[in-house]
């Protein structure tokens, strides 16, 4: 059984997982912003909003801290085991990686980072996280 094959299996998961999280930050905004004028009630669900801002929160102080994401180390080093030295050789490797990984000096990341997080948290103080569903408020009136 070749070596290469699970390596390259893993290091495409991988690859996959840190583009749906990138996709759930970035996407996330909009649909908070967006669910909240809509009126949906799950936009404000207390672990969505945290999980939401835990991860523009870790992604913006691995910028400041000069570190770089454990998925993207992971990545590389699942692929230097299968042989490979970029993306697999398919379709979806090739474009999630020139999607994922811009050449800009530290300096742009760790400014767009920290204004996306800062959007974020303000979404906490204009639409607040809810712990609980509130009841209608003709309950509330009781």
């Amino acid at each position: 059984m070749n070596n290469a094959l699970p390596y390259g299996l893993l290091a495409d998961l991988v690859l996959s997982t840190h583009f749906a999280l990138v996709l759930f930050v970035v996407g996330g905004l909009p649909l908070i912003l967006a669910g909240n004028l809509a009126g949906w009630r799950w936009v404000n669900r207390f672990w969505f909003r945290l999980a939401h801002l835990a991860t523009i929160a870790v992604v913006a102080a691995e910028a400041w801290l000069g570190v770089t994401c454990p998925l993207t180390t992971l990545e590389g080093w699942l692929r230097e085991q299968a042989g490979q030295s970029g993306p697999g050789p398919g379709f979806i490797e090739y474009w999630l990686q020139r999607l994922l990984f811009f050449q800009a000096p530290p300096w742009v990341f760790i400014c767009a980072y920290t204004l996306f997080g800062l959007l974020v948290a303000a979404t906490w103080w204009r639409f607040p996280p809810r712990r609980r569903p509130q009841p209608p408020r003709s309950e509330q009136s009781r």
